[in-house]
């Protein structure tokens, strides 16, 4: 049998699609404008991708719709909370600071792409226009845009994400629990570990991040 062929040239590559339309080209611009503003308003949901000399990383956030800032046309904001400080993105965006934003409306088949730089600040403007409920994040992420473009909702429509009649019931579902369990090595209950963790949603993730026992 013949191996498999590895497409490693762009021409390649581009001899197996067709080209793009114009308007995949038009539509991407250098700032946020009023439509991709009101996107990011209503918006709880952003994946970020980061990357280091060894490692690619794709990390979730989320918070209030509007959590993250529009400060300008050039730029966005938002603060951290607390996570399980392992700071794999921020670590990512000190040595490199180029980073792709994917933003999510729940019922909303588009999602809404924005490249550019980030760099983490700590300066008592920034962290209060990114406050939540009066609660003041520790460390703020202010990214300046190269790239905002509205994405087609092809992923999201092919993967039923918003038919809630495709959604598993909850004895189907994967439980986190029990992955957790699984990389730890544990023979803990994985209801033991979800009632840890439901302790720590409920009453722990609205800290500004960085250590629980920090003032």
């Amino acid at each position: 049998m013949d191996s498999p062929t590895t497409i490693t040239e762009e021409a390649a590559l581009r001899a197996v699609y067709r080209e793009p339309t114009q308007t995949v080209y038009d539509k991407a611009t250098d700032h946020i404008d009023g439509g991709a503003a009101d996107f990011i308003a209503s918006s709880p949901f952003v994946v970020l991708s980061t990357s280091s000399d060894d490692r690619t990383d794709a990390s979730p956030r989320g918070g209030p719709p509007g959590f993250v800032r529009v400060l300008d046309r050039q730029r966005l904001a938002w603060g951290d909370l607390t996570g399980n400080n392992r700071l794999d993105s921020f670590g990512n965006l000190i040595s490199h600071p180029s980073i792709g934003l994917l933003f999510l409306v729940p019922g909303v088949l588009e999602t809404l792409r924005v490249s550019g730089t980030a760099r983490l600040v700590r300066d008592d403007e920034t962290l209060a226009a990114c406050a939540i409920d009066g609660r003041l994040p520790k460390t703020a992420v202010v990214v300046t845009v190269d790239e905002c473009f509205i994405q087609c909702g092809a992923a999201l429509r092919r993967s039923g994400m918003w038919d809630t009649g495709t959604w598993q019931s909850a004895d189907q579902r994967p439980s986190g629990a029990a992955i957790l369990a699984g990389h730890l090595g544990v023979k803990e209950a994985a209801d033991d570990i979800e009632r840890g963790l439901a302790d720590y949603y409920d009453n722990h993730i609205w800290a500004a991040g960085g250590r629980n026992d920090d003032a």
